[in-house]
């Protein structure tokens, strides 16, 4: 199981709960912060300290979605604590952060119990407390030792009162979905190899009823995938693509076909990366493991499309068998590419499935996603991934489930005037910009080069580099991947 914790929809109030953490919402409003369920007049109200309006004082409270203060209150079951928790506005955005508030707040208890506002009927917030909640939850950990019982995460958060229950269950599916992927993208790479992650594609497939279909090195070679073979020709561990399906009640129901970069580790090739930047590449087979929650989620949130996704993994090691600098590989789809950096090798195992998509399987349109460019960092940081479409509705559309996420994505220009970077001396494509004076534009240049490959149908590019990682523990991110755009793409493929 990906969580410790579990979130249960209880009816009654806070009074009628054994919880050792009581927690009351505190809301932010014009004339200052306030009680937006209040509590009874008898038991727990008559064991508060003060009036609440004093206490809002004494603490300082605001009302802003995350702040919390806790203080000890004396009731029949014995001693327990109450929290005032900050819900801002009341909007999914500041319920997502209360709830991650809250499962931080409630490490080392038993039980906690949450009064949900009574305001708030809007479905959208319940699911975004409930991942919230959830996500701020989760540890990936191999210690062999326990952790500290004041760190463990809460058994169980009740959310007392008339909180929509589907809605806060669809948040549990959105958030044991991204919990998968992370533990995929944070899974040391001397376990984590190409065989490994077709594997686990196997068991979540068996388990979410997808059908599947995996190529071995032998028939990536006899079928044509040039640039995945390249990419994984120095590894002593071969190559794997992946082909997960969902279908959904409707058998005409339009075809989307996901792509997920699958590097389970990147040293760069010959092209070797430094030791600070290669010790973050277990993660870079984020795009696949986004790519296969997903698919394992998709009959939970009753998708209505038919959903194809493709995991192109391979790890890019160096040897003598290493693709050199110089070398001209053929791609699936017949396209020649002379390899300029072996460190640019997402775009090329992108390149072989989205050429195979466009070939074989007939999708309306065409989305990928992966931890591709430094450059998307720089030009956006962490916390908002580059996004890259042929499609104006397409891009709103991803946008929009994005910000209904959490997961901010800023549509970048696909410039025409930069095609030429594309361009190689000796073959159709070179894997890197070859024109200095369109400057360092080096996402840009890596969704060029994707384009290509896209046979001209619908198409969107998740370049989740920047947001893809985290530092540190922080809102809903704890340290290690983040499984980005997991929640954002479902949310667009379920149509909410």
């Amino acid at each position: 199981m990906p969580f410790a914790t579990e979130i249960n929809p209880v009816t009654g109030t806070l009074d009628d709960t054994a919880a050792d953490l009581l927690v009351l919402p505190v809301q932010a409003a014009d004339e200052g912060p306030a009680a937006v369920q209040g509590v009874e007049e008898g038991g727990l109200g008559r064991a508060l300290p003060a009036v609440l309006t004093d206490l809002f004082t004494h603490y300082s409270l605001t009302g802003k979605a995350g702040e919390s203060v806790q203080f000890p209150v004396s009731r029949d079951q014995g001693l327990a604590r109450l929290a005032l928790l900050g819900v801002g506005s009341g909007s999914p955005d500041d319920l997502r952060k209360a709830g991650a508030a809250l499962s931080r707040a409630a490490r080392g208890r038993e039980r906690v119990a949450f009064a949900w506002p009574a305001s708030l009927a809007d479905g959208a917030a319940a699911t975004a407390f409930a991942e919230g909640a959830l996500l701020a939850s989760y540890t990936f950990t191999l210690k062999t030792a326990e952790p500290e019982a004041a760190q463990r995460p809460a058994p169980a958060i009740d959310v007392v009162g008339d909180a929509p229950a589907e809605a806060l269950a669809r948040g549990v599916v959105l958030a044991r979905a991204t919990a998968l992927a992370r533990d995929l993208i944070n899974t040391p790479s001397q376990t984590k190899d190409p065989a490994w992650m077709a594997e686990r594609a196997r068991e979540v497939a068996a388990g979410s009823g997808l059908d599947i279909r995996v190529w071995d090195e032998e028939d990536l070679e006899n079928e044509g995938f040039g640039a995945i073979l390249a990419v994984g020709r120095g590894s002593s561990r071969p190559p794997r693509l992946v082909q997960v399906s969902y279908t959904p009640q409707d058998p005409d129901a339009p075809h989307v076909v996901l792509v997920g970069k699958g590097i389970t580790f990147d040293t760069g090739g010959l092209s070797l990366k430094p030791n600070e930047n290669m010790s973050l590449m277990k993660t870079d087979m984020s795009g696949s493991a986004i790519v296969l929650a997903v698919l394992s989620a998709l009959s939970a949130v009753s998708a209505p499309v038919r959903v194809t996704g493709l995991l192109a993994l391979a790890e890019n090691a160096f040897s003598g068998d290493a693709t050199r600098i110089g070398d001209v590989l053929t791609t699936y789809s017949g396209t020649t590419v002379e390899v300029l950096n072996s460190d640019a090798e997402g775009r090329l195992v992108l390149a072989d499935a989205l050429g195979y998509a466009v070939d074989r399987l007939g999708p309306d349109t065409l989305v990928d996603v992966a931890t591709l460019t430094g450059a998307a960092k720089v030009a956006l940081g962490t916390g908002t991934a580059a996004l890259y479409s042929t499609d104006d509705a397409l891009a709103e559309r991803i946008t929009e489930a994005g910000k209904a996420a959490g997961e901010p994505l800023w549509r970048m220009p696909l410039t025409e005037e930069y095609v030429p970077t594309t361009k190689s001396r000796v073959a159709d494509l070179a894997n890197i910009g070859t024109r200095k004076e369109f400057g360092p534009a080096g996402a840009t240049d890596a969704a060029l080069f994707l384009r290509e490959f896209t046979g001209g149908l619908p198409w969107a590019h998740l370049d989740i580099a920047g947001p893809g990682r985290s530092m540190k523990e922080s809102g809903i991110l704890t340290r290690g991947g983040t499984a980005f755009a997991t929640r954002t793409l479902l949310r667009w493929l379920a149509g909410a």
